[in-house]
């Protein structure tokens, strides 16, 4: 590879990479594996382009006094690559090292986003354009290919050695979480999305249904108890899973009662965290009130919580008083997710 064509190289899969990984956090359902393969090819392919340009220029890294100022900071770049490679890698590998209530997955992607953002800046500040031969030059489309294909095997041979190896990596799911207390109930880990403490939720406790329906519903508590069941699996992406049955009401049935006619259904939490489905997909989820024959706890989202097949955990809202029937998409769904947890509600004040 010519010294651009590894720079642009290095960029273009540093960019992949953060596109992937942003992809991730959306990705539930199996026929999103893509998404994980591409992020998981793309790292091998990262370290070995990172590789490839530490051959290239291992004579001035053996002599510091040579380092200039760019080149200090090539080494910084190069150390952030490294340790996002690296936690990325151990997490998948089963490491379970944890601090300050965060693990290694955490820890990934804060060093990823920084990464991400480095290379972003430094594109607009000090990037040089790729020159023709940068991209057609013979010898480095074969180096390119043979990262690809090397990259793409490492990523399929990662599982069978970690199996055959014994490390828990091999048992996660295609979404690189691991399996917490296997069986029913409550016994999972309680998160919420950035900070959310909200108050118990007291017996005056309603559901609102609105919005596009023919007529609107104000249902307690008991009356969502109905006894529907769904076999679901919470996948959060703090990195663990759990496969449980939950109990309450079909979103469907409550859905029909109202005479919902929008395209879009909006769950709304007692926090003001909210999250938009189209109508196809929220008619398969559930309004839970149990899970594995156990009423939900507060930390899982008494007296109400979804149940959302296929989705990952934080699309699960908690403590669920609304259900809107919109025509469209909620464009602002996700910026709920970090201010719901400065609400009096979400604060636990009211």
């Amino acid at each position: 590879m010519t010294p651009r064509g590894t720079d642009w190289s290095l960029a273009a899969l540093v960019a992949l990479l953060a596109v992937t990984g942003g992809l991730t956090a959306l990705a539930g359902a199996p026929g999103a594996r893509w998404v994980f393969a591409v992020h998981g090819a793309g790292g091998f392919a990262l370290a070995g382009v990172l590789a490839y340009k530490a051959r290239r220029v291992r004579g001035r890294l053996l002599h510091p006094r040579r380092w200039t100022g760019r080149a200090r900071g090539g080494i910084l770049a190069a150390a952030l690559v490294v340790a996002t490679l690296g936690s990325g890698w151990a997490w998948s590998s089963g490491a379970g090292l944890h601090g300050l209530d965060y693990n290694l997955l955490n820890l990934h992607v804060v060093l990823g986003v920084a990464l991400a953002l480095g290379v972003l800046g430094h594109a607009l500040l000090r990037a040089r354009r790729p020159r023709r031969g940068d991209v057609t030059d013979r010898r480095q489309f074969l180096t390119a290919a043979a990262v690809a294909g090397g990259s793409l095997l490492a990523w399929q041979l990662q599982r069978p050695v970690q199996r055959a190896l014994g490390w828990r990596g091999a048992r996660r799911r295609f979404t690189g979480s691991y399996a917490v207390a296997a069986g029913e109930g409550n016994a999972f880990p309680e998160t919420s999305w950035v900070a959310d403490r909200p108050r118990e939720i007291g017996s005056g406790y309603r559901l609102v249904v609105a919005g596009e329906v023919t007529r609107a519903l104000e249902l307690t508590a008991a009356e969502l108890d109905r006894g529907d069941a769904l076999r679901a699996t919470l996948d959060c992406t703090g990195g663990f899973y759990a496969e449980r049955e939950w109990q309450g009401v079909s979103l469907a049935a409550v859905l029909e009662e109202a005479g919902a006619h929008g395209d879009h259904v909006r769950v709304i939490s007692h926090t003001g965290y909210r999250w938009s489905f189209p109508a196809d997909h929220a008619r398969r989820c559930l309004l839970a009130t149990r899970v594995g024959g156990e009423a939900l706890t507060h930390g899982h989202g008494t007296p109400v919580r979804l149940v959302a097949p296929g989705r990952r955990g934080f699309q699960w809202v908690k403590w669920v008083t609304r259900v809107e029937v919109h025509n469209g998409p909620d464009p602002g769904a996700p910026a709920s997710t970090v201010w719901s947890s400065f609400t009096a509600e979400g604060r636990g004040d009211v």
